[in-house]
C-alpha cells in the first residue's frame, strides 16, 4: 500500500469538527501503510508545522516508508489546511496535543516501536510528547527545523510579546486573509502567521523550556537544521542534542541559504501557476541517508 488520505482521521478524530471537504487539496492527513502480514512493524508519527499542512512531511514520510520499512502517520493539526481558516480561531495547543496523541495511538497498532518527528512546531510537539510519553514513544525522535526557540534576541522578545494581552489587540487589528487565492498563492500553507496560532506556539516553547530543564530526552535523537534559519534558533537544538545521551545533528551551512521549512522538502513547492514558492533542500538525500544510518545504529529499523 502507498500514500493515501487518512480518512479515519475525519471519521473518528475530527468528527463533528470538520470533514475532508473543508480541507484544501493535498493538505489532508496522510498515511503510508504496508499490507498487514501479521508481523509487527515499526511506525513513525510525523507532525507538520505552524500554518502549513501534512504536505510538508510527505517527502520525509515516503523515505521512512519505502527505504526504512516504517508505517507512517501524518496528522493534521487543528485549524490548519482549511479552505476557510477563519483566522485560525480554533488554534489550540490543547487540541494539537490531542491530534498528535490520536496519531500515536494509531501508530501503536502497527505493533513495533513508535518514533516521532516533525517540522518546526511539529518538532516542538514531538519533543514534548517524547519527554512525557516514553512508554508510547519507544523509538526515536527526528527533528527538522524544530522550533524550540525563536531565532535571535528579537525572537526572544517576540515570545514574550505573544504571552501578553497586547498580542490579542494586534490580532484584532490584523484581519488580512490567511488564504492568498491568486495563482501565485501557496496551496499548502497559509499566507501569513496568525498571531493566535503563534501565541499557542509561544506557550508550547515556554512549557517545553521548563520540561527540558528538568528532564532528559532518553530516546535516540536526530536533528536537522539550517544555519540560515531565521525562524527557529539552532542554538536551542544544539543544547538539546548536547544534553541527550544518544543524539546527532545534521547541520546545513549558512552559505547554502536553506530556509526554515525547506529542510523537509525534497522537491520545491510550486504555486498553482508553477512559480517557485519554497525551494527544496539540496542536501535532502544526504540528510535522509545520515538519518537512516543513525536509526540503524540505534536499533530503530529492525522490528524483531
Amino acid at each position: 500500500m502507498i500514500l493515501m488520505d487518512w480518512d479515519e482521521y475525519y471519521d473518528r478524530h475530527f468528527k463533528g469538527y470538520i470533514d475532508r471537504d473543508d480541507v484544501r487539496d493535498r493538505c489532508h492527513p496522510q498515511i503510508f501503510k504496508h499490507e498487514d502480514d501479521g508481523q509487527p512493524r515499526n511506525a513513525i508519527v510525523l507532525v507538520h508545522g505552524l500554518t502549513d499542512s501534512p504536505y510538508f512531511m510527505r517527502d520525509i514520510g515516503e523515505y521512512f516508508f519505502s527505504k526504512m520499512g516504517f508505517d507512517v502517520y501524518i496528522p493534521l493539526l487543528r485549524a490548519h489546511g482549511l479552505k476557510n481558516p477563519q483566522d485560525m480561531k480554533d488554534a489550540s495547543l490543547i487540541e494539537w496535543r490531542k491530534d498528535v496523541r490520536f496519531a500515536i495511538d494509531r501508530a501503536r497498532e502497527s505493533g513495533g516501536q513508535v518514533s516521532i518527528g516533525g517540522l518546526s512546531t511539529g518538532g516542538t510537539l514531538s519533543v514534548e510528547m517524547a519527554l512525557n510519553n516514553e512508554a508510547a514513544i519507544d523509538g526515536g525522535v527526528f527533528l527538522f527545523s524544530a522550533a524550540l526557540g525563536l531565532a535571535s534576541h528579537a525572537g526572544n522578545l517576540a515570545e514574550i510579546f505573544l504571552r501578553t494581552p497586547l498580542a490579542n489587540i494586534f490580532d484584532q487589528i490584523d484581519r488580512s486573509s490567511l488564504i492568498n487565492s491568486s495563482p501565485s498563492g501557496n496551496p499548502f500553507r497559509y499566507s501569513k502567521m496568525d498571531i493566535g496560532g503563534a501565541r499557542e506556539l509561544s506557550k508550547l516553547i515556554k512549557e517545553l523550556d521548563l520540561l527540558t530543564d528538568r528532564d532528559v530526552l532518553n530516546q535516540p535523537l536526530f536533528a536537522a537544521h539550517s544555519e540560515a534559519d531565521t525562524t527557529a534558533d539552532i542554538d536551542e537544538i544544539e543544547e538539546l542534542v548536547n544534553r541527550s545521551p544518544s543524539a546527532e545533528i545534521f547541520r546545513i551551512g549558512k552559505n547554502f541559504a536553506v530556509p526554515h521549512a525547506s529542510v523537509a522538502l525534497k522537491n520545491p513547492v510550486l504555486s498553482i501557476n508553477n512559480s517557485p514558492l519554497e525551494p527544496s533542500n539540496p542536501f535532502f538525500d544526504q540528510m535522509m541517508k545520515s538519518l537512516h544510518v543513525f536509526a540503524d545504529k540505534h536499533g530503530l529499523i529492525d522490528c524483531n
